[in-house]
C-alpha cells in the first residue's frame, strides 16, 4: 500500500522492508532496462536520433507561447474548445462545470499523468461524478485505492496474486492467478463502462501546433474507446507537450516507444482532430482541450527549464538504482524516480518533505544516460539540494529532521 502520509525516510524504510514490493521490483526493473537496450541497439545511429529529439524539445520550449497559440487557434477553428488552466483547480472546475452543464453522469478515463498530477478524479467525485480508469494498470490501482508507482506501469509494484485477490473482492472473479483470465475479467467490466459513459477524458502525449491534432501513445486500445465512444471528449495536456510539426512528431515517437517499453512503436498511435465532422460515422460531438500550466511557466523561467523536455517515458526510473530499490510510492507524489525528484519540488514546493527528494539519488548519471533527450538530471538534483540548504530546509549533512 502507498504510504504518502509518512515522512520520507519512513516511506523509504517501509519500501525496503516490503518483501512483495522488492520481489516485484527485482522481477520487472531488469526487464524494462533490457527491452530498452535491445530497441535502441537496432537503430543505425542512436546518438543522432537522441540529439535530434533533444533539439526538437529545446525548440518547442523556446517557442512555447507561439506554438501553443497556434495549437489553440487550430483546435478552435476545427470546432473544439480550449481551456487555458493556470492550475489543477481551474482544470478540475472547468471539467466539472462542463459535465454538469451537459448532464454527464459517468466518465471514463484513459491514462493521464497530468490528471493524476492535479488529482482530477477526486475533484470530479466531489461533484458526484463517477470516474472510471480504463488503462488496466490504472484501473487496478483505482480498485485498490492507491496511486501510480511508475509513469508507464502504474501497478508495477503489485504481484499477480495481489491483483487476483483484488479482482475477486471487487469484481467477483473466481479465484485464479491466470493473467489472461484476469485481463478478460477487467475487459468485460470496462467494455460496459465505455458504452455507458457520457464523457471520456484522456491525456495527450503530443499536441501538434501546425495541424491542431493530438497524439496518444498506448498499448491497450482503451484510449481509442475513451476518445470516440462518449459524446464528449476532454484532453488534458501539459503546456510543454507541444511540437511544431508532424516531422518533429515522427522523431519523438521513435524515441518514446523505444525508451518506454522497448517497442519500435506502441501498439496504438492515435491521432485526434477534434469533434466529429458531418459525414463521419463516429467520434465525440464535443472536444475540449485543457492546456495545463500548474507551475510549468514558473519552471520555464527558471534554471530548471530543461526538466520540461521530459516526455514521460519512464526510462530514468528504470535505470535509477534508488528507484530500483524503493519503487515509486516512497517518493510520496505522482512523479517518482529521478525526474520526479526534480519536478515534484518545482511543481509542488509546499508539499511536506518534498525538499528531501533530490537526495533520493546517487548522482551516478544513469538517469541522464537513459533519458532519450539527455536531460541533465544529476546536475539539477545537485542544484536542488543546494536550494534546499540555502532555504534552511535541510541541514548541510542532510541529517534526518
Amino acid at each position: 500500500m502507498a504510504t504518502q502520509m509518512l515522512p520520507f525516510y519512513d516511506r523509504v524504510e517501509d519500501a525496503l522492508q516490503n518483501s512483495t514490493l522488492q520481489h516485484a521490483l527485482e522481477r520487472n526493473m531488469p526487464r524494462f532496462v533490457a527491452l530498452r537496450a535491445q530497441a535502441l541497439n537496432k537503430l543505425i545511429d542512436e546518438a543522432a536520433l537522441r540529439d535530434q529529439a533533444r533539439a526538437i524539445r529545446a525548440k518547442s520550449l523556446a517557442r512555447l507561447d507561439e506554438l501553443l497559440t497556434r495549437l489553440a487557434d487550430t483546435v478552435e477553428a476545427r470546432g473544439g474548445h480550449v481551456c487555458w488552466a493556470t492550475d489543477g483547480k481551474a482544470a478540475g472546475q472547468y471539467i466539472a462545470e462542463l459535465a454538469q452543464r451537459q448532464a454527464v453522469k459517468s466518465i471514463v478515463k484513459s491514462k493521464s499523468m497530468a490528471s493524476e498530477e492535479i488529482h482530477l478524479n477526486a475533484q470530479l467525485e466531489a461533484h458526484s461524478l463517477e470516474v472510471i480508469e480504463t488503462d488496466l494498470g490504472e484501473y487496478i490501482i483505482q480498485l485498490s485505492g492507491e496511486t501510480p508507482s511508475h509513469i508507464i506501469a502504474p501497478a508495477i509494484h503489485m504481484t499477480r496474486q495481489e491483483i487476483g485477490q483484488l479482482f475477486q473482492e471487487k469484481l467477483g472473479m473466481e479465484p485464479t492467478e491466470d493473467i489472461p483470465t484476469m485481463t478478460r475479467t477487467a475487459r468485460r467490466v470496462l467494455r460496459q463502462r465505455f458504452v455507458q459513459a457520457d464523457m471520456g477524458i484522456s491525456g495527450v502525449n503530443f499536441g501538434i501546433a501546425e495541424s491542431g491534432g493530438m497524439v496518444l501513445v498506448t498499448n491497450e486500445g482503451n484510449a481509442d474507446l475513451t476518445t470516440s465512444v462518449p459524446r464528449i471528449h476532454v484532453a488534458i495536456m501539459g503546456i510543454e507537450r507541444v511540437v511544431e510539426s508532424l516531422d518533429d512528431l515522427a522523431v519523438m515517437l521513435q524515441v518514446l516507444a523505444r525508451s518506454a517499453t522497448g517497442q519500435k512503436l506502441s501498439v496504438y498511435t492515435t491521432f485526434l482532430s477534434g469533434p466529429t465532422r458531418p459525414g463521419e460515422p463516429d467520434g465525440p460531438e464535443e472536444f475540449h482541450l485543457i492546456l495545463l500550466d500548474n507551475g510549468r511557466s514558473r519552471i520555464l523561467g527558471s534554471a530548471y527549464a530543461e526538466a520540461l523536455m521530459c516526455i514521460r517515458c519512464g526510462a530514468c526510473l528504470n535505470a535509477c538504482p534508488v528507484y530500483q530499490s524503493i519503487g515509486g510510492h516512497a517518493y510520496g507524489g505522482v512523479y517518482s524516480g529521478p525526474i520526479g525528484s526534480v519536478i515534484s519540488p518545482l511543481l509542488h514546493p509546499d508539499l511536506p518533505d518534498v525538499h528531501q527528494l533530490p537526495y533520493a539519488s546517487t548522482l551516478c548519471g544513469a538517469c541522464q544516460e537513459a533519458c532519450p533527450v539527455r536531460i541533465a538530471l544529476p546536475d539539477m538534483l545537485l542544484r536542488l539540494r543546494g536550494d534546499a540548504v540555502k532555504a534552511g530546509k535541510v541541514a548541510l549533512a542532510n541529517r534526518r529532521q
